[in-house]
């Protein structure tokens, strides 16, 4: 099967940036070349050729989501690895890391390759697994990173969890370091953070709820740093929501400490005020935090100390959510609202259009070790975008079978149109997609 792209303008941050025509031969990008320029006899002459316009569209290598919970096994009334791949190919994710902390744990070959299985019969798009630091996510002994590795993950974390032990951190970090895994912080000192709800402040206070603060993060952020420099083994910090946490891995990348990180939408587009309400939509693990937290996490974007922007998509049901707010669960999602949201930081001047591609493509991949770009022979996973599609978020029409979303009836602008793995679509809105 051929397929030509033509028209669109092509990001492949730090490799291309221009219009181009892209073809694709069955799932392997086969030529990219200036556009209305297919050379002769590239295409056999009786061969099936579907073209796309792509004009006005920007054509980039497929988004990459390197921190979502697809709660299968074990949680499938809230979300399937089916059900996710769907949202994740709406959102324009080619991609996504599924995290362990389902039931049963992903911390064994076993659970591994049921996920790699799932995977195997939903649309397409990549599932990743992420293995569980320690079994059962207890914090007291090491899960088998070598058996997971074999199976199918790219990480470990006990995300979800702090891992409390710091000398059972260090092992971890020393493990991972020999098979060339990467160990993703869930950074958070429970000590500080117990009975918390939100974030701690003024907030906080005036609607009588018990708050976290800062320090809860930052603490353990500043700690996994120490433990980076001490093994030398690449750890990406989750979910980093305040200026203390910025602060402290802008100076560890300074100082040439091998540490990534990422935030989510909802840390550089919402504050605390958003719970306002006793708004259980709003309500995440770490809290959304003050506008100069905010501003910090946009500064931390836009000098590069952030690498990442990922969802954390944490889908949960009416059970959990429509409850007291101090009683509700942590979470929100967002596979298919954090394209607009990370398109709005290029509106604001903050990134620039390959800045962000970088941060939801190219870097995750980088950072995990796997496949990523618009190159010829490689694999033909794209996304494109129609910068200027003006939408209104309407969570009743997900693709996720949750809706725990703050950003219902949001009027948005930018969106994925056409979601390809492998060549194939497995997302598309456009009448020739």
């Amino acid at each position: 099967m051929w397929t030509l792209i033509k028209g669109g303008r092509v990001i492949d941050p730090g490799h291309l940036d221009g219009p181009m025509d892209i073809l694709v031969q069955d799932d392997r990008i086969c030529r990219i070349f200036p556009c209305g320029a297919l050379p002769e006899g590239l295409v056999p002459p009786h061969a099936d050729l579907k073209t796309i316009d792509a004009n006005g569209l920007i054509v980039v290598p497929g988004l990459i989501d390197m921190h979502v919970h697809l709660r299968e096994p074990g949680h499938e009334y809230k979300e399937t690895i089916a059900s996710g791949c769907l949202a994740a190919a709406a959102g324009g994710f080619t991609a996504v890391c599924a995290m362990p902390n389902t039931r049963p744990v992903n911390d064994n070959s076993q659970v591994t390759g049921f996920i790699k299985l799932r995977e195997a019969q939903a649309n397409g798009v990549h599932v990743y697994p992420v293995g569980a630091i320690s079994k059962g996510l207890n914090g007291h002994e090491l899960a088998e990173f070598s058996d997971m590795k074999s199976a199918g993950i790219v990480a470990v974390t006990d995300d979800g969890h702090p891992v409390t032990n710091s000398l059972l951190m260090r092992r971890a970090m020393e493990y991972a370091r020999g098979l060339g895994l990467v160990v993703i912080s869930h950074s958070e000192d429970e000590n500080l953070a117990v009975g918390g709800c939100m974030n701690e402040g003024p907030i906080a206070t005036r609607m009588g709820l018990a708050g976290i603060p800062n320090a809860a993060e930052s603490i353990m952020v500043m700690r996994d740093i120490a433990l980076c420099e001490l093994t030398h083994a690449p750890v990406h910090i989750a979910h980093v929501s305040t200026r203390e946490s910025v602060r402290a891995i802008r100076q560890a990348k300074a100082a040439g400490i091998p540490v990534t990180c990422e935030t989510a939408p909802h840390y550089f587009t919402l504050t605390d005020n958003a719970v306002k309400d006793y708004n259980t939509h709003a309500k995440m693990n770490p809290p959304l935090r003050t506008a100069m937290d905010v501003g910090s996490i946009l500064e931390g974007l836009a000098d590069g100390t952030i690498d990442v922007i990922a969802t954390d998509h944490a889908p949960h049901s009416p059970v959990e959510k429509d409850v007291e707010f101090d009683q509700a669960a942590f979470g929100i999602i967002g596979l298919e609202t954090s394209l607009p949201l990370g398109l709005e930081l290029i509106r604001k001047n903050i990134l620039t259009l390959p800045e962000l591609i970088a941060k939801m493509s190219t870097n995750p991949a980088r950072i995990l070790g796997i496949e990523s770009g618009i190159v010829e022979g490689g694999h033909a996973d794209m996304t494109l975008i129609d910068p200027l599609a003006w939408f209104v978020v309407d969570a009743g029409h997900f693709f996720s079978l949750s809706r725990n979303t703050p950003f219902d009836h949001w009027n948005m602008m930018g969106r994925a149109v056409l979601t390809l793995v492998s060549g194939k679509p497995v997302f598309s809105i456009l009448s020739n997609g």
